[in-house]
C-alpha cells in the first residue's frame, strides 16, 4: 500500500477511498502522535475542526470529531469555512491541532483530511508518517489506551470563527477598498460566505457568483479552475477586478476589467513590488516554485527582486520561507502566502491585497499585472499511469533531453507526478506557443507509452 498522505493531506473518492473508518482512525492517530510528542503536554487538549460544502464532508466531519473526542481531545466545531480559516482559528485558539475536510479544487465526489500543528502551520512530513504507522498498527488490531469517564473529549459548536476570521482578514489590509467593484466566484466551496463578507466590509461594491453551495455543485463549472463566468460577470458588471477561489479558499485567481486571467506568477509580481514600496518584502526576496512562468522569473530580475524556486506544492514554498525569514510567496496556480497574516494561502487574503493594491495606486489590475509578460506554457495532464517511475524510466530521461535541445535557452521542460491526483503533469515553456504544445504533445505521448 502507497504512502496515505500526499502533499496536501490525505485525498480520494469520498466513502471509497476516504471512508469514514479512515477519517476516525487518522484522527485518533494524529492525536496519539501529537501526544506522544508532547503537544499536549500539562493540559487538555483543544482541536478545532471545520470543513468544506461537499455533501461528504458532513460525515467524514462527524468520524473525525469521534476520533479526536474518544482519544481525548476536546474539539471545536467552526463548520464551514476555508482551509486557511481553520488554519488561522487554530492559531488564535491556541489549539493544539487543527483539522480541514476538503479535496481543494477536486471534483465534488473526492474529499481529504488536513492537519495543522498547533500555531496553524502544516505537520511536517515525519509527524504524518508516524500518524499514518499508528494508523496502520491501529487497524491491524493493536490495542491503544482510551479515555473514560471525563478523559473523553468534549464537542463544542464554536460559532464566532466566521466572524473572529474575517475580521483578521479586513483587519491586516494596508487600506480600505471603497470605490471599487469587485466579482467574487466563489466556487460554491468554502468562501461562499467568507469572501463577499471580507470584501464588503473592507469597502468594495461586491457581485457574486458561485456563492450558493448545496453539497454538491463545488467547484461545478465555476471558481478558480472555470473562470469563463467570471470573466464574462466582470465585464458585464463594469467592474474593476474579478477573483475566483478554489473549493476551499486556498488560492486566488483574479480577472483584470478588461476580461483577462490574471494568475498566480502575475499576483505574485504585483504583490511583491507593493510589499517592497511598503517595506514588508523582506530580504528583498520572494519564493515561487519551479512550474512558475519564466516570464516571472525575468520581472523580478528586472526588477531587482530576489527570487528563491521550491519544489511543486506550497507546503514547500512556505518551508522555504520560514526557514530563511522571508515575507511573500506562491504558486502560478494562485496559492499565495503572506506569512505576516496567514500560515498558509489564503485566497480571499490574497484577493483583498490585490484588490488593495488597485486601489491605493489607482491603476488598473492590467496594468499592474503588466510588470510581467506570460511566456507560452503549455500543461498536459496524463491520466492513469505509473506516477512513480516518472524519475526512473530511460524513455522519459532521453525524450525530456530531446525536447531540452530543440527549445535551448528559450524555453524549458517539466514532468512531475502529481501530488494529489494519479497522473503525470507536462509542462513546456518556450518563445513560440506552437512549438511549447508540440513538445508537450510528444512528450505525452512518451508519458503515456513508457509509463501506461
Amino acid at each position: 500500500m502507497g504512502r496515505l498522505f500526499g502533499t496536501d493531506g490525505v485525498r480520494g473518492v469520498a466513502n471509497a477511498d476516504l471512508t469514514a473508518e479512515l477519517a476516525l482512525g487518522l484522527s485518533v492517530a494524529a492525536a496519539h502522535v501529537l501526544a506522544e510528542a508532547g503537544t499536549f503536554e500539562g493540559h487538555r487538549p483543544v482541536a478545532v475542526v471545520g470543513r468544506d460544502p461537499r455533501a461528504s464532508g458532513e460525515f467524514l466531519e462527524a468520524a473525525v470529531v469521534a476520533g479526536l473526542a474518544s482519544a481525548g481531545v476536546d474539539v471545536l466545531r467552526v463548520g464551514v469555512l476555508p482551509t486557511p480559516a481553520v488554519a488561522y482559528l487554530t492559531g488564535s485558539l491556541g489549539a493544539d491541532l487543527g483539522v480541514m475536510l476538503s479535496a481543494s479544487h477536486n471534483p465534488m465526489p473526492d474529499n481529504g483530511i488536513k492537519f495543522f500543528a498547533r500555531g496553524g502551520h502544516k505537520l511536517a512530513d515525519e509527524l504524518e508518517d508516524r500518524i499514518e504507522e499508528t494508523y496502520r498498527a491501529h487497524s491491524s488490531g493493536e490495542p491503544w489506551e482510551r479515555p473514560t469517564g471525563g478523559g473523553v473529549g468534549r464537542v463544542t459548536v464554536y460559532d464566532a470563527g466566521f466572524d473572529n476570521y474575517v475580521a483578521h482578514l479586513v483587519g491586516v489590509l494596508p487600506n480600505r477598498l471603497d470605490g471599487l467593484k469587485v466579482v467574487i466566484d466563489g466556487a460554491h466551496g468554502a468562501a461562499a460566505r467568507v469572501s463577499p463578507e471580507a470584501f464588503a466590509r473592507a469597502g468594495a461594491e461586491v457581485v457574486t457568483l458561485g456563492t450558493d453551495p448545496d453539497g454538491l455543485n463545488i467547484n461545478d463549472g465555476c471558481g478558480s479552475t472555470h473562470l469563463a463566468l467570471l470573466r464574462a460577470a466582470v465585464v458585464e458588471h463594469g467592474a474593476d477586478l474579478g477573483v475566483a477561489h478554489d473549493g476551499d479558499a486556498d488560492r486566488c485567481l483574479a480577472v483584470d476589467r478588461e476580461g483577462n486571467e490574471v494568475d498566480g506568477d502575475q499576483i505574485l509580481a504585483v504583490l511583491a513590488l507593493g510589499m517592497r514600496e511598503a517595506g514588508t518584502l523582506r530580504k528583498n526576496t520572494v519564493v515561487a516554485t519551479v512550474m512558475s512562468n519564466l516570464g516571472f522569473k525575468l520581472a523580478m530580475e528586472r526588477e531587482g527582486i530576489d527570487l528563491v524556486q521550491t519544489g511543486v506544492g506550497d507546503r514547500y514554498v512556505l518551508e522555504e520561507m520560514k526557514a530563511h525569514g522571508f515575507a511573500l510567496g506562491g504558486e502560478q496556480s494562485g496559492h499565495v502566502i503572506v506569512l505576516d497574516h496567514a500560515t498558509t494561502g489564503d485566497g480571499t487574503l490574497t484577493g483583498l491585497m490585490l484588490a488593495a493594491r488597485v486601489a491605493a495606486t489607482g491603476r488598473p489590475l492590467g496594468d499592474l499585472a503588466g510588470v510581467m509578460e506570460r511566456l507560452p506554457q503549455v500543461l498536459v495532464n496524463v491520466p492513469d499511469v505509473d506516477r512513480s517511475r516518472v524519475a526512473t524510466s530511460p524513455e522519459l530521461t532521453q525524450a525530456v533531453a530531446e525536447a531540452e535541445r530543440e527549445l535551448g535557452s528559450t524555453g524549458r521542460v517539466l514532468l512531475r507526478p502529481s501530488g494529489t491526483e494519479p497522473l503525470v503533469r507536462v509542462m513546456v515553456e518556450a518563445a513560440d506557443e506552437e512549438q511549447a504544445r508540440a513538445v508537450a504533445g510528444r512528450l505525452a505521448d512518451v508519458v503515456k507509452s513508457a509509463l501506461g
